[in-house]
């Protein structure tokens, strides 16, 4: 996978054309990738699903678009566009997309904590 420099900066132009809602799919794209941060963008038709796992990383999530059921553990709550999830390291997590979704995650490095 293609590092981002973290000395240079960039613009990823086009993701929501380049990255459509695909029919019975759950599909992604790394928009930037170095030592300090991951961030992807994901889409999700009407059902898909996340099973329960977990990251090292620090994660926060923002729903772009849709409607989405996310869990933390044990509870859950009915996310909508705009909403945002901060998920610390190794909480375990799960997603179901109650309607076509677009997220944004953002993996971030916290060194040894």
């Amino acid at each position: 996978m293609p590092t981002t420099p973290i000395t240079e900066s960039l613009f990823r132009l086009g993701l929501n054309e380049a990255l459509p809602v695909s029919e019975e799919a759950t599909t992604s794209r790394v928009v930037v990738n170095n030592d300090v941060l991951r961030t992807v963008i994901f889409t999700f038709d009407a059902g898909q699903l996340l099973t329960e796992h977990a990251s090292p990383k620090a994660v926060v999530v923002t729903l772009l678009e849709g409607e989405m059921d996310f869990s933390i553990g044990e509870r859950t709550e009915r996310l909508t566009a705009g909403d945002v999830v901060y998920l610390a390291p190794g909480d375990r997590h799960a997603l179901t997309a109650v309607t076509a979704c677009r997220m944004q995650l953002v993996m971030v490095d916290v060194g040894g904590q």
